[in-house]
């Protein structure tokens, strides 16, 4: 009697995915997710990270929730320290010739130059970068850009494919010379957003502020970071206080920045009217407390905060730079105003309280957008589609 052996399961595609650090915000959120969804997909991967500084929090909690396991390399963080990145370098080399990727997937900036030279050194199949926003304009003087730029059009050469965030930020990169637009994939951000859509718990932020219901609460979310603009949030409260002598302004975050700016805001006499509440994990709290969600960044990719804040049918003003008009639909959603222009700022969010029926529906026509085009499982099966292409175009090249 003939026996029949069992078939072989199948072998697992191994990712190699590097990241600068776990810090609080959109882009660790993004890295956990696929690192625990693409397990169901038939993915192994290996998640490497720096180190984040103390004040930018971090998200391992998360990370442990979703069963996924981090390999810390302290020198995959943002700063740049020749030595260090060298060591880091052969740190790589020597994990990929152990761990032997299908993939190496690398994001932002430092992880990708020291995880794509060292995949190219190790000649791994596959190679990956995504681009979360950018330091390309706006970060660091011509001298330091111009380099950074050179560096990245070199590294474009050593990547079988660039992921965008957005299709603005694909338009900005190929404006600054990057790669072209057909080597650039948008993929946008894809979130666990259906705890963010029922109804919201009321009353806790306010209740930490001293903030009544019946107050308008006007909030900023995200790192206090020099690109973030946090002193345009301020000047524009100085603006909507004259007009609106009850509202209230909540600083979601923490940040490098933070001294400086509870030192500014006690310098501009708004120190009773504006409350920094640091870190805030239950988010669904935060967005049910804010009547206006305000972005000003100087630049962006896609802003985590503005996506989660549409989720919540929270009405949204934020400035016209990166991927946030993308976002918006073009102002369809929320109101974009011009960077750096605390009365254009200060308008839009009077506007927004002032009309409530306009914004309600701008929100909840967001809402259904974000809902449908920015879910995890959406993109889940968009990194599982790209990654089975380029394999498939890898080995019929072998």
């Amino acid at each position: 009697m003939t026996t029949r052996l069992a078939p072989a399961p199948p072998v697992a595609i191994r990712i190699l995915r590097l990241f600068s650090r776990l810090n609080i915000g959109g882009p660790s959120i993004h890295v956990i997710l696929l690192t625990s969804g693409l397990r169901d997909r038939g993915y192994e991967t290996r998640l490497v990270v720096g180190r984040e500084a103390p004040h930018e929090g971090n998200l391992l909690d998360l990370a442990a929730a979703k069963g996924v396991t981090c390999v810390s390399l302290p020198a995959l963080g943002r700063e740049i320290r020749p030595l260090s990145d060298v060591r880091a370098l052969f740190a790589l080399y020597r994990m990929i010739r152990e761990f032997r990727p299908d993939i190496i997937h690398t994001h932002t900036a430092k992880a990708g130059v020291l995880g794509r030279v060292a995949g190219w050194l190790a000649g791994v199949s596959v190679i990956v970068h995504t681009y979360h926003g950018h330091v390309l304009r706006g970060y660091f003087g011509p001298l330091r850009t111009a380099f950074f730029r050179g560096v990245e059009r070199a590294l474009g050469l050593l990547s079988h494919a660039l992921v965008a965030v957005s299709e603005s930020v694909r338009e900005d990169l190929v404006s600054l010379g990057v790669a072209t637009s057909s080597r650039i994939r948008v993929i946008p951000l894809g979130l666990e957003l259906s705890p963010l859509a029922g109804d919201l718990p009321r009353g806790d932020l306010r209740r930490a502020a001293g903030v009544l219901d019946t107050v308008p609460l006007i909030g900023i979310v995200g790192r206090l970071v020099p690109i973030k603009d946090i002193p345009t949030f301020l000047a524009s409260a100085i603006l909507v206080r004259q007009a609106l002598p009850e509202a209230r302004f909540a600083v979601i975050g923490d940040g490098q920045e933070r001294s400086l700016l509870e030192g500014e805001c006690g310098r501009l006499g708004l120190s009773e009217i504006v409350h920094f509440h640091g870190w805030r994990r239950d988010m669904r709290g935060v967005y049910g407390d804010l009547d206006v969600v305000v972005n000003c960044s100087l630049n962006e990719g896609t802003p985590v905060a503005l996506i989660e804040a549409l989720a919540a049918r929270r009405p949204v003003v934020a400035t016209r730079v990166g991927g946030t008009p993308d976002l918006l639909a073009e102002g369809r959603f929320g109101h974009l105003v011009p960077p750096g222009d605390p009365e254009s700022l200060a308008g839009a969010i009077l506007e927004t309280l002032r009309s409530p029926d306009e914004a309600g529906r701008r929100a909840r026509e967001g809402q259904a957008h974000v809902l449908s085009h920015h879910s995890a499982e959406r993109l889940l099966a968009d990194l599982d589609t790209l990654y089975q292409e380029l394999l498939r175009a890898r080995s019929r090249a072998a």
